[in-house]
């Protein structure tokens, strides 16, 4: 499929914005203001180039052919009927633990390399998907395509990516509190000035990437069920999980494991639900 270019994928998602209108807002979200709210009153900046995501987008991406087999074995063992407790448990199972030390090490020392290349509109951009990209962003994709379909359909869909991201949260955290791997900047407070680091502290853990499992799981339904639209979903991905390396937040090693665990999810869920 022919890949949206960056600059038109930007355009294209602001108009979207503008087009959605008042209609989202406390209908489905629930709160005041919504995801779209949010957005809406903090649209997005600028964000990086092509050039600069094409190898996370490879990575994270490269990651469904492995969640495609394990998920195999899971249906192969329990059908297609819901069992999302038990589900849970064997995800847990699934994600590989991390890399070896020196492994890790050599990731630290490529994320301060890349610390060192940050500039004002990379920060400005970075900031923006760390903020929105770990659940407005794909509630407001799972809006988009329910607009488009009979209301109780639409509402099942988003409700599906509401609980995804939930899910994805609790197994990532689960398995951070597990691993205990620092983020980048809690090893090298020099990383990230903007945040405070005391003496002796762990976490915030990396292992996996919450915001990596969130958007492959996003990715993986959404694109399921619109395959047109697959491209713009990876690209938007790979943003968010580029973001979270430039920052300092995670290890690319932190990314493939979130994006394997989210694929696991979506596939769930296309499985089950869909």
């Amino acid at each position: 499929m022919r890949r949206i270019p960056t600059r038109y994928a930007v355009i294209a998602f602001v108009a979207v914005l503008a087009v959605l209108g008042g209609t989202l807002g406390v209908t489905y979200f629930g709160s005041s203001p919504s995801a779209k709210d949010r957005i809406e009153a903090a649209p997005p900046p600028a964000l990086f180039p092509q050039a600069a995501i094409v190898a996370t987008e490879r990575s994270v991406v490269g990651q469904s052919p492995r969640a495609h087999e394990l998920i195999a074995t899971w249906f192969d063992a329990h059908g297609r009927n819901r069992d999302d407790k038990a589900f849970a448990t064997w995800l847990e199972q699934q994600v590989p633990p991390p890399p070896a030390k020196s492994a890790r090490a050599a990731e630290l020392t490529a994320v301060d390399q890349v610390s060192r290349t940050r500039d004002k509109a990379g920060v400005t951009a970075a900031t923006w998907l760390e903020a929105y990209g770990k659940k407005d962003l794909w509630k407001l994709y799972a809006h988009d395509q329910a607009e488009l379909l009979p209301a109780a359909e639409g509402t099942v869909r988003k409700d599906d990516v509401k609980a995804m991201l939930k899910l994805s949260k609790t197994v990532a955290d689960a398995l951070g509190t597990r691993y205990q791997q620092s983020a980048p900047y809690v090893l090298n407070p020099s990383l990230r000035p903007d945040h405070t680091v005391t003496k002796g502290q762990v976490c915030p853990c990396s292992y996996p990437s919450r915001h990596a499992a969130a958007g492959a799981a996003a990715t993986t339904y959404l694109a399921g069920l619109d395959p047109e639209r697959r491209s713009q979903y990876e690209w938007t991905e790979a943003q968010i999980d580029w973001s979270r390396v430039y920052m300092a937040g995670h290890v690319p090693s932190d990314l493939t494991a979130g994006a394997l665990l989210g694929d696991l999810i979506g596939e769930y869920y296309l499985g089950t639900r869909a």
